[in-house]
């Protein structure tokens, strides 16, 4: 197979000056509504990009479950190597992409743990297996085998069949807050529209149009 040969040209839609709203958070909110409509497979699926304590860059796909007072909620294991990477520096990058629309979604900004109790409301609402899994998986540690992770789901479902779940401390949620957003939409000929939307010391949105 000759990689070269394969590419897509995008021609499904444009995104002009004209089309742009004003506050990034409404445009994200109109594109993921979008995003919702068309039956995108996992719209929420995001790339969550961290900085390693050498100055690496580290990158994983996670699900976006909330935007709430103007920041962009995940949630994580609180030993995993993304939260050692966020203690060491909480600059934070996530990218969503809807190749079905031909659109990505660029944000930068840096994460903070959330409230406790937020935290609990989720946890409470995941699913028993998802919440079984969260005690049993020491995230990003090694395993001699999957016999090991068996062993431990079955050992916490034992131990919770007799107790009432709780979020284990070492789990919980992250909130992202933007100071830049960057819409991308897919055009013919790689001449993509870009709209850059960068916050400035007055804390007021600057709009750019970036070339492809």
């Amino acid at each position: 197979m000759n990689l070269s040969d394969l590419r897509t040209d995008y021609t499904l839609k444009s995104f002009n000056e004209k089309d742009v709203i004003q506050n990034p958070f409404d445009q994200f909110k109109l594109w993921f509504n979008d995003a919702l409509e068309a039956k995108v497979n996992e719209p929420n699926a995001m790339t969550v990009a961290t900085i390693k304590s050498d100055g690496s860059p580290s990158a994983r796909i996670l699900l976006f479950k909330e935007l709430e007072n103007e920041a962009f909620v995940f949630y994580s294991n609180y030993l995993s190597n993304k939260a050692n990477e966020i203690s060491f520096d909480n600059r934070v990058a996530l990218v969503f992409f809807w190749p079905e629309l031909q659109r990505q979604i660029r944000i930068e900004g840096k994460a903070e743990k959330i409230e406790a109790h937020k935290s609990d409301e989720y946890f409470l609402s995941r699913p028993r297996g998802s919440q079984i899994g969260a005690y049993a998986s020491e995230q990003s540690k090694p395993l001699e085998n999957s016999e090991e992770l068996e062993q431990k789901t079955k050992h916490f479902e034992e131990v919770f069949s007799k107790i009432e779940i709780t979020r284990p401390e070492n789990w919980g949620g992250y909130a992202v807050k933007p100071n830049s957003f960057e819409f991308w939409q897919g055009r013919a000929n790689r001449l993509h529209d870009r709209f850059l939307f960068s916050l400035n010391s007055e804390s007021n949105w600057i709009i750019q149009r970036l070339s492809p």
